[in-house]
């Protein structure tokens, strides 16, 4: 797997999880739901990502984004 891919399935989970928690456990949740958007916003116009920084320590192959 890339870091590419771990990236993005990452992503994906911390936002699932921020809705879920928000609806299950306080709407205040939704604040890491919020910080995961706000991460991949400022992702994609920096190209610094601390996420691909640990997959890459982790063993992950490069990818096309995140080398």
């Amino acid at each position: 797997m890339t870091i590419d891919r771990a990236v993005f399935i990452f992503l994906g989970c911390v936002v699932l999880l921020g809705v879920t928690l928000s609806l299950t456990v306080h709407p205040y949740w939704i604040g890491l739901t919020i910080f995961a958007g706000l991460n991949a916003i400022q992702t994609g116009f920096t190209g610094f990502c601390p996420a691909a920084i640990v997959f890459k320590a982790l063993g992950f192959r490069p990818g096309v984004a995140f080398k």
